[in-house]
């Protein structure tokens, strides 16, 4: 009975002197034995979490399953309603500065702890004191707990009970259908093969595409202006569209009086075209000597050869003039009335220039 009550005397002046000189923090604050070493320097980490589980400080903290140092406080952060565990590492370990942590479990039923480890890719940088683990380095794994809950939903609640249904109903729908589901699937298999023989050109138009929006996007201003100069003709269009469905309707009666008429006519037209063809093929013969006989025309009653002979504004002209003498009495040549005496080319008088 005396040790017992010594035994309660000695915890209660310990717990009394840790309260009076303001160190202790509950339990987690006693010293314990083991753990890792954390050296002489260690660094502390602060690792955010969104779910830490039921990680409690002084866990351990393990790089690839090996103890490097502990947890030293778990908070909340007010912003976000995150976890931020603070962990103290070996000065010796080195990590990268890009280093990821997650909450594992020793074993089935055993504790929690933090691991630290390079990314995949591989790691950058050194970790240092008073390094931050951001949100997206960070994860955790799956309980026990959460493993068998989803088991028994798989098991209970889950698909595999409608597995044996889901099994007949395939069978009922593919029961004679074998062989169209066979041919169905011959064509996919052929449809397939001609989308990989063409798969460059398919490549080929989606880049084509790709460019085409990389161009439209380039233009945007200016299509937008085309827009908005298009919309006052959209609304001008809008307020004749009475008008021209009227247009419209009225070129549909027309055509059909034109058909009508063509139908009715039709025989008369050919008849007509056929007996044009003649005077067509005599054009065509024509050929050449029809635009020189255009050219006469033009000069008539003188060729364009005979424009050579004007010189300025005067030409050589020879006329024989022969008249008849009216009946009567015969009168003296030269005199009124007498006969004409027809001139010949040396009597004919003088032209200006000396030309005869």
């Amino acid at each position: 009975m005396r040790g017992r009550v010594l035994a309660v005397a000695v915890l209660a002046a310990f717990s009394l002197s840790g309260c009076g000189a303001g160190g202790f923090n509950g339990i987690y604050a006693l010293p314990l034995p083991g753990g890792a070493d954390l050296g002489e320097q260690p660094y502390q980490v602060t690792i955010e979490f969104a779910n830490v589980l039921d990680l409690v400080p002084q866990a351990g903290v393990k790089v690839n399953d090996v103890p490097v140092g502990r947890v030293d406080r778990i908070e909340v952060a007010p912003r976000d309603w995150t976890a931020r565990v603070t962990v103290s590492v070996n000065g010796s370990v080195e990590l990268p500065a890009n280093a990821r942590a997650s909450v594992r479990q020793s074993s089935l039923l055993g504790e929690k702890f933090v691991e630290l480890s390079e990314p995949a890719g591989g790691g950058t940088g050194k970790l240092t004191d008073g390094a931050l683990i951001p949100l997206e380095r960070s994860n955790r794994n799956a309980e026990v707990e959460e493993v068998f809950g989803a088991l028994s939903l798989l098991l209970n609640g889950g698909g595999v009970g409608q597995m044996q249904q889901i099994t007949s109903e395939l069978n009922n729908a593919l029961d004679g259908n074998e062989a169209g589901i066979r041919a169905l699937l011959s064509n996919m298999d052929t449809f397939v093969g001609q989308l990989d023989t063409h798969r460059h050109e398919i490549t080929r138009a989606l880049e084509g595409v790709n460019r085409l929006s990389a161009t439209l996007a380039g233009q945007r201003e200016r299509i937008d202006e085309v827009l908005r100069d298009l919309e006052p003709g959209v609304e001008i269009l809008a307020r004749q569209r009475e008008s021209l469905v009227t247009m419209l309707r009225s070129l549909d009666a027309l055509s059909e009086v034109a058909v009508d008429t063509i139908d009715e006519a039709g025989a008369d037209m050919v008849a007509d075209l056929e007996r044009l063809a003649p005077i067509l093929r005599n054009l065509a013969d024509a050929g050449k000597d029809l635009p020189e006989a255009f050219e006469m025309l033009l000069t008539f009653p003188f060729p364009d050869s005979a424009m050579e002979m004007f010189q300025g504004d005067y030409g050589n002209v020879f006329v024989d003039l022969d008249a008849a003498v009216p009946a009567g009495e015969p009168t003296e040549p030269g005199e009124p009335g007498g006969p004409v005496v027809p001139l010949r080319p040396m009597d004919s008088p003088a032209l200006p220039g000396g030309e005869k």
